[in-house]
């Protein structure tokens, strides 16, 4: 047992000691990114302000999140509902297939894609290619997600509603949906970080469209804005870590709202 924490402790250090490392120099007065610190500013932080390429690199990810984020949700709804509340032929199969992305590399999802936008259809890659492809990742999300809202609902709150002589479309309207709607929401937050913070896929299929990911990638390469780097950096980790606390408080309040108990989530 002494020696499974001693591996746990060691495993967590070694996943977040450099999330650790970007606030410390992204506070640091000086632009060389090494101990020992020189001193404490914001000026890294003030100066993104001043990065015009990098605002608008920050819009156009913000703008495909959402759009990408919607469209998985939506699409996680009518899969999860299929899952979970209907039999069809080959339904393990397909919803298989649909989960698929979780396993598979990035880099070979963006290089299929890429040679079926490009080589098949002859279409020029940009900021639609983007959404489809993060559509593509992160539905398996939205489905995983959903699916346990779903399941923790009871099918006869819909059943008696049907029963009442309502339809339907609008039992789930009126009594289905407003009762998931802690699961929509937490879908949505998780598939907006993923897609916020995608770099392999956006990387490929980005075109003339840049992305915030794949600009920062750009930077590396200039050592005198590694310090703006770590400021973002801290700034994304702050807001992820922030959107996931949210996603889960949703799921946890669509668990409650249940009565069921809670075996355990994102966080």
């Amino acid at each position: 047992m002494r020696s499974l924490r001693v591996y746990a402790v060691l495993y967590l250090l070694f996943l977040y000691a450099p999330i650790v490392l970007l606030p410390i120099f992204a506070f640091n007065d000086s632009a060389v990114i090494s101990f020992p610190l020189s001193g404490a500013t914001t000026q890294w932080f003030t100066g993104l302000a001043d990065e015009r390429e990098m605002t608008g690199a920050l819009r156009t990810s913000i703008l495909i999140a959402l759009i990408s984020a919607s469209f998985a949700t939506v699409l996680g709804i009518f899969a999860a509902m299929a899952g979970t509340r209907s039999d069809f032929p080959a339904k393990r199969p397909i919803l298989g297939l649909i989960m698929l992305p979780l396993v598979l590399p990035e880099v070979i999802v963006a290089t299929s894609l890429l040679i079926v936008i490009v080589q098949v259809f002859g279409l020029d890659p940009g900021a639609w290619s983007i959404i489809v492809a993060h559509v593509l990742i992160c539905t398996p999300f939205s489905v995983a997600i959903l699916n346990s809202a779903f399941q923790n609902l009871d099918p006869a709150l819909e059943e008696a509603a049907l029963d009442l002589g309502e339809s339907r479309r609008g039992a789930f309207r009126r009594v289905t949906l407003p009762l998931i709607v802690p699961g929509i929401v937490s879908s949505f937050l998780i598939a907006f970080t993923i897609s916020l913070d995608e770099f392999i896929i956006a990387f490929f299929m980005s075109g003339n469209t840049t992305t915030l990911p794949v600009y920062i990638y750009g930077l590396t390469r200039f050592p005198g804005k590694m310090p703006l780097v770590m400021a973002l950096g801290t700034l994304l980790v702050a807001a992820s870590i922030i959107l996931l606390i949210a996603a889960e408080a949703m799921r946890r309040r669509g668990l409650r709202r249940a009565g069921l108990k809670d075996t355990g989530g994102f966080l």
